[in-house]
């Protein structure tokens, strides 16, 4: 198995979405002691509250382990992941850092076991859903269970996607699709280049590209990560994204932008290819793992090597956060849940935390794990609001 491959079914377990299979090939992958080696030195990495582990007691983490593992075990319908069970303490102690287990005091403690007070809540899983609004300004709702057809377009109601035929279009069309919160989309453009839009964005765009022509769209606000049709493709017509203060060139590869209408920086981050992002005091060329942060307020521009899993696993259904203040983290959730966060103390929202969710998780499991971190002590949810205590 590839390292690459390995990662992913890491991260899968992690995060609670692997198949029966795909656990079973971890286990048989986790054999090897370099393997087990790459799986520590991965989760410490890219997933582990950052405590160094200097007393434990290996016979209670493999209780606790085991305990994981029943979990586990429900979820995928009592499958072979008991096997991973026998591993050395490392590996043991790596999971439980990962998945919430192992505590700031640089000791194995028990959760936290006060309640939360909860009143009515309403806070539901994001799903697939938008609002495609036409050139004559009619609007078409996609979602789950609301397909959609024309000519041209067709919606299963997971995404959306256009045809090449231009026959019955005479003039430039261009749509608009908006995504709210707690929803996100998956969207082919007519030239084959795909978009997903994250939690409260919208994208305009052409229902046909001109032939020669640059191919140009625009995020309006929000997040949205792109998948580019190389230019070879079309004639050598560019491909270009324009968004509020800059403007992103590209010839055919893969990023995603940042740019929320309530906040003050619009990040740029490259996956592979080539993309020049210019505003009105310069241009700047990126390569694979660099990201700009453009300032609005003083349209200064800085560029930084950074971890692009953690800036672009949200449209793989993953939370990746590393290194991130607590406040920042609620924004995040906030707008997957669509949600409201306040804090009791303002001091909380500095608070750091790293780890990996599922976006399927309901708050509550997601809430419990930052809580037993000692993060937050406690938490209030009433009908879509949510304390942090």
């Amino acid at each position: 198995m590839s390292n690459k491959k390995a990662k992913e079914l890491i991260t899968k377990f992690l995060t609670r979405q692997a198949s029966a299979a795909e656990l079973d090939m971890l286990a048989v992958w986790l054999q090897d002691a370099e393997n087990e080696k790459l799986f520590k030195d991965y989760v410490q990495t890219n997933y582990a509250i950052e405590h160094e582990m200097r007393q434990f007691d290996p016979n209670r983490l493999k209780t606790k382990l085991q305990q994981l593992m029943d979990e586990e075990i429900k979820a995928v319908r009592r499958k072979k992941i008991r096997k991973i069970i026998n591993y050395s303490a490392a590996a043991i102690v790596t999971v439980l850092l990962a998945t919430g287990y192992f505590l700031k005091n640089n000791s194995f403690n028990e959760p936290i076991e006060t309640k939360p007070r909860i009143i009515s809540n309403n806070i539901n899983v994001g799903s697939n859903k938008a609002t495609l609004t036409l050139d004559d300004g009619s609007q078409v709702v996609l979602g789950k269970g609301n397909a959609y057809k024309t000519q041209n377009v067709h919606s299963s109601g997971e995404k959306i996607v256009y045809g090449t035929d231009r026959s019955n279009i005479a003039k430039e069309v261009y749509n608009y699709l908006t995504v709210p919160r707690g929803g996100q989309f998956h969207l082919i453009l007519s030239d084959g280049t795909e978009v997903w839009l994250n939690s409260e964005s919208q994208l305009k765009y052409p229902v046909y590209f001109k032939k020669g022509q640059t191919r140009k769209v625009e995020l309006v606000y929000g997040e949205g990560y792109f998948a580019v049709s190389p230019s070879t493709e079309h004639e050598g017509s560019k491909f270009v994204v324009s968004n509020k203060s800059q403007e992103i060139e590209v010839l055919g590869t893969e990023f995603n932008i940042k740019a929320y209408k309530e906040e003050a920086n619009i990040y740029t981050t490259l996956l592979e290819g080539k993309v020049v992002v210019s505003t009105t005091n310069g241009k700047r060329e990126l390569e694979p793992s660099q990201q700009t942060n453009l300032n609005l307020n003083d349209n200064s521009m800085q560029v930084a090597t950074v971890n692009v899993y953690n800036e672009i696993s949200w449209k793989d259904g993953v939370f990746s956060f590393r290194k991130k203040p607590l406040g920042e983290i609620m924004k995040v959730l906030s707008r997957w849940y669509d949600m409201d966060v306040n804090f009791e103390n303002p001091e909380l929202e500095k608070a750091g935390f790293n780890g990996v969710l599922g976006k399927d998780q309901k708050i509550e499991d997601i809430l419990n794990t930052i809580k037993n971190f000692r993060v937050i002590k406690d938490y209030e949810i009433i009908n879509k609001t949510i304390l942090l205590k």
